[in-house]
């Protein structure tokens, strides 16, 4: 069974979306709560430093949880790094939009997007 990995990427911190989640109870939450191997914090993957992080972070025998913008802008932007390292991102990547919400309700998401990527 792949393990999971977790990534919460907080737009650079300044996006509005993320108002009402408090960001470090959130990854506390889900490290602690859930089946995950671990949970990171980063700033913006779709930056330069992003995508060296991914090119570093992602390998083979794992899936990959990553919350932030919209699922199809995720699979936009991290397509690449995806195929380099030899995943396919439909079927490594579990991507959820976390936006708009509060704490409980994004580990519920998380939660629930764990259950059906299994």
């Amino acid at each position: 069974m792949n393990r999971l990995r977790f990534v919460l990427c907080v737009c650079g911190g300044n996006c509005p979306g993320f108002s009402n989640l408090n960001i470090w109870d959130f990854v506390n939450r889900v490290r602690n709560e859930l089946p995950v191997e671990y949970a990171i914090v980063h700033s913006m993957l779709c930056d330069e430093d992003g995508d060296r992080f991914l090119a570093d972070y992602l390998k083979k025998g794992n899936k990959y949880i990553v919350a932030g913008c919209k699922p199809n802008m995720q699979k936009k932007l991290f397509k690449d790094a995806f195929s380099k390292a030899g995943l396919d991102i439909e079927k490594d990547l579990i991507s959820i939009d976390v936006r708009m919400m509060g704490t409980d309700k994004a580990v519920e998401i998380v939660k629930s997007a764990i259950e059906e990527g299994k």
